[in-house]
């Protein structure tokens, strides 16, 4: 694709995220998207990833990836119409669409949650779904925890619900099972340091990783009376 018509592809696709985005919680809204494409396209740089075709593809993928977030779908299923329809109009090839939708359908923490991979991901798989992960630990990933526990009235805590082990996809993508915030970094966020997969995001994660243990460890000395 020509510079000029990748650039316009981008600026489409930033105007369809803060279209599509802009009512939900702080969690998962435009400027998630926003700091999701900025992280992965400077993990790209460090991984050496140069080519214009290359890096349009980890922009597109990062910034189109939650537009169809099951989270916020009525029927709890991923919903990728948008974004297949977008990636038709901005004129993208049939190669590119595929690659960028199967970035974002096998990104996501529940299709890892069982340890269970399909094929070795691509370097620009990795990246894109590296930069979401980081987004989502350290201390933006926090606030974004509690953001996203309260706009489903979740309790902070209760120390009579632990945290899950051994979650299938389908336990994980429950909306239906009583869960407290402070579970999410045990069940989810404290994993995600060891399932970085580029050295870029595995050197990133650790800074982010440590700023998370310190808070939980506060937070538990705070909750008991202890601090």
């Amino acid at each position: 694709m020509a510079a000029a018509a990748a650039a316009a592809a981008v600026r489409c696709a930033e105007e369809l995220v803060e279209r599509e985005m802009s009512g939900r919680d702080a969690s998962h809204d435009a400027a998630h998207a926003l700091r999701v494409r900025d992280l992965a396209l400077s993990l790209a740089a460090e991984q050496g990833v140069s080519s214009p075709d290359r890096l349009l593809i980890v922009e597109l993928a990062a910034l189109l990836h939650d537009i169809g977030d099951y989270k916020y779908t009525k029927d709890n299923v991923e919903d990728m119409s948008i974004i297949k329809r977008f990636l038709e109009e901005v004129g993208l090839e049939e190669g590119q669409r595929e690659e960028i939708v199967a970035i974002i359908t096998g990104m996501g923490f529940k299709n890892e949650v069982s340890n269970k991979l399909n094929a070795e991901p691509t370097l620009e798989f990795a990246i894109v779904q590296d930069a979401d992960r980081l987004d989502a630990i350290g201390a933006i990933g926090v606030a974004r925890c509690f953001t996203y526990g309260g706009s489903k009235n979740s309790a902070l805590h209760d120390p009579n619900v632990l945290p899950r082990d051994n979650l299938s996809k389908e336990k994980y993508m429950s909306k239906e099972e009583k869960q407290t915030s402070i579970n999410h970094f045990h069940e989810k966020l404290f994993k995600l340091k060891d399932m970085m997969k580029t050295e870029a995001g595995k050197k990133r994660a650790e800074k982010r990783h440590k700023f998370m243990e310190n808070f939980v460890a506060e937070f538990y000395e705070e909750w008991s009376g202890r601090a």
